[in-house]
């Protein structure tokens, strides 16, 4: 999993560089962006740390952050990434996902979460691809069913968010034998 690019006409995921850190400064600096989010980057030193440790994560193999370019402005607009990376057990997560609010729901967030799947089963041949949210980002759950992942259930008391607050983390995945149906609904209906 070395220099990942994926696009098509709407989006381009490319590896998050040191260089990226003004457009992603930029891009992060809306606070509503982080209300459900295990960070904040509303400046340029959380944002440098933010990029520091997604690409020693990606050198040791356990993530794998991509840069969101918009290719109708050519603007980074935000990130996405692979996590808990297991290809032994033909599994990866996708998540730690933001966009900058102007471009929420706009056809960013399918175009990658579609060129994201496409490249975990016809590339990578994964057995699993699980996306998690938070139990009060209804927004979020709402993009991820949209896409057409299975809700698996809910993990009571799973995570502490940054504020002290305890959160139940929604569970959805995709499987090889949803993925077909989901890839021609996502050219029929989605992209």
């Amino acid at each position: 999993m070395e220099n990942i690019v994926l696009e098509n006409e709407v989006v381009l995921l490319r590896p998050v560089q040191l260089s990226d850190l003004e457009a992603i400064t930029s891009a992060a600096n809306d606070a509503r962006i982080w209300e459900h989010m295990s960070v904040t980057l509303l400046h340029s030193a959380a944002v440098g740390s933010y990029i520091k440790k997604a690409i020693d994560e990606r050198e040791k193999g356990s993530s794998y952050m991509f840069a969101v370019i918009d290719k109708r402005t050519n603007e980074l607009v935000g990130c996405t990434s692979f996590l808990d990376i297991s290809l032994d057990h033909k599994r990866l997560e996708i998540g730690s996902t933001w966009y900058h609010p102007n471009v929420w729901r706009s056809a960013i967030n399918t175009n990658c979460k579609f060129l994201l799947l496409r490249y975990c089963f016809e590339q990578l041949q994964l057995n699993r691809v699980q996306i998690k949210t938070g139990h009060e980002n209804v927004r979020s759950q709402k993009a991820i069913e949209r896409i057409g992942a299975v809700k698996e259930g809910v993990l009571r008391n799973h995570m502490i968010r940054k504020e002290g607050i305890i959160r139940h983390t929604v569970m959805y995945s995709v499987v090889p034998d949803d993925w077909e149906h989901l890839k021609a609904r996502f050219v029929d209906e989605l992209l």
